[in-house]
């Protein structure tokens, strides 16, 4: 009996309207029901998976910034807290300078960007939240961040990742969200190191965890899980690693996992 699952939100609990569909969230309470920790884990900001988490009647710990952010729902308390290192944040701004790239940082839980642009309005339309526009970043570098982000061309980035891991080191993970975001957290700041601090907080194993997603940033709570789920939408790469792989999330996947793997129900 699977005793924690960890669903990442967009594209995968939400539809493509940005919805939990009643059918999926009465899944939810169902799973809650039986006992088992329904959680989230994504790359969001707290502030922003808090509303969804809040809204889907959850009061557990969520897992934010990729893993790089714990917190607790009901108090507010963090129980799991990694930031990028100094150093790597120094680096990767003076990069991005140098190179004209849009870079963004999250402080106390708020988005700033150095310039007002399109990629920061499309940035926060797509999870609706509100931003701060700092043109002296360089003071923002030196402050905790869970998480720095670059947006520009998936082809860019797919170029850029390994430039910047050699530039940054071993001390960084870095990871795309979607095609278009390149995230750069401390190197235990992932979706997997979060997934087996929270089983071990609850008292289980990561096998005892089902971890569902549709990105590659997935994918280390996907192979930390006992068992690892795609999204019949996930990218192909994911579906690989993946031991099972659900409908779309237009199709209420989450809510086949949980029927299928938690309420024993033949779909």
């Amino acid at each position: 009996m699977y005793k924690l699952i960890a669903i990442d939100i967009d594209d995968t609990l939400i539809n493509d309207e940005k919805e939990v569909t009643p059918a999926t969230q009465q899944a939810l309470e169902q799973a809650i029901a039986q006992d088992v920790v329904v959680t989230l884990a994504t790359g969001r900001a707290y502030a922003s998976a808090q509303a969804i988490a809040r809204q889907t009647g959850l009061n557990v710990p969520i897992i934010t910034y990729q893993g790089a952010l714990v917190k607790n729902l009901l108090d507010e308390q963090v129980l799991y807290e990694r930031y990028v290192p100094v150093e790597a944040a120094t680096k990767l701004f003076e990069y991005c300078i140098r190179h004209n790239l849009h870079l963004q940082t999250y402080i106390d839980d708020k988005l700033y960007s150095r310039e007002d642009n399109d990629k920061i309005k499309e940035y926060t339309a797509l999870n609706r939240t509100p931003y701060y526009v700092e043109p002296d970043f360089k003071k923002l570098v030196d402050q905790p961040t869970p998480k720095m982000l670059i947006i520009d061309e998936p082809a860019f980035l797919d170029e850029l990742a390994p430039k910047l891991r050699e530039l940054l080191g071993d001390q960084v993970h870095i990871t795309k969200s979607k095609p278009n975001f390149l995230e750069i957290m401390h190197h235990e700041g992932t979706k997997g190191h979060a997934l087996k601090f929270l089983s071990a907080h609850f008292g289980c194993t990561p096998s005892d965890c089902i971890a569902i997603g549709d990105s590659w940033n997935d994918h280390e709570m996907l192979e930390a899980a006992g068992l690892g789920v795609a999204m019949g939408n996930a990218i192909p790469a994911l579906k690989e690693i993946a031991d099972y792989v659900t409908l779309s999330n237009n199709e209420d996947g989450v809510k086949h996992v949980i029927e299928k793997f938690i309420l024993g129900q033949e779909n």
